[in-house]
């Protein structure tokens, strides 16, 4: 493939004072696939989420999503992948649906009643082919 990686993990670590949480970790994704990280309780998974979504720096190492250096262009990563940590980093009183909801009108996105008409059709209504079948909850990313 010579389209650039979309993630580029190499040698990521994280330590919290003598503990070290990810240790050397590297990876890479390609446009159109879907990764999902497994491991018991306390593997890294989560912490390695949080550094290439740039909520936490490495300990060295680094990250790069669609390009862009996790640690020297957090806002072009942070624009670029959608995360949902295991819970919310703030707002633990807010549901799912609230929380998304703050977020994407934070990011722009407007409620279906405040889009012009022509922008409200369903996707199955300008073409039948755009249906899409209901999730039953995100398991992995995809990265498009």
């Amino acid at each position: 493939n010579i389209l650039p990686p979309m993630v580029l993990v190499d040698k990521l670590v994280k330590d919290y004072g003598g503990l070290r949480a990810v240790d050397g970790v590297s990876f890479e994704v390609r446009k159109g696939d879907i990764l999902g990280f497994l491991g018991p309780n306390g593997a890294g998974k989560s912490t390695t989420m949080k550094m290439i979504t740039g909520y936490l720096s490495p300990t060295s190492g680094t990250a790069s999503v669609d390009g862009f250096d996790v640690q020297t262009h957090p806002l072009e990563v942070k624009s670029r992948i959608g995360y949902l940590p295991e819970s919310s980093p703030a707002y633990p009183e807010m549901t799912v649906v609230e929380f998304l909801t703050y977020i994407a009108k934070a990011r722009g996105f407007r409620t279906r009643d405040e889009m012009p008409p022509a922008d409200r059709a369903e996707p199955s209504d300008r073409n039948p082919l755009q249906r899409l079948p209901p999730t039953r909850g995100l398991r992995s990313i995809h990265f498009a």
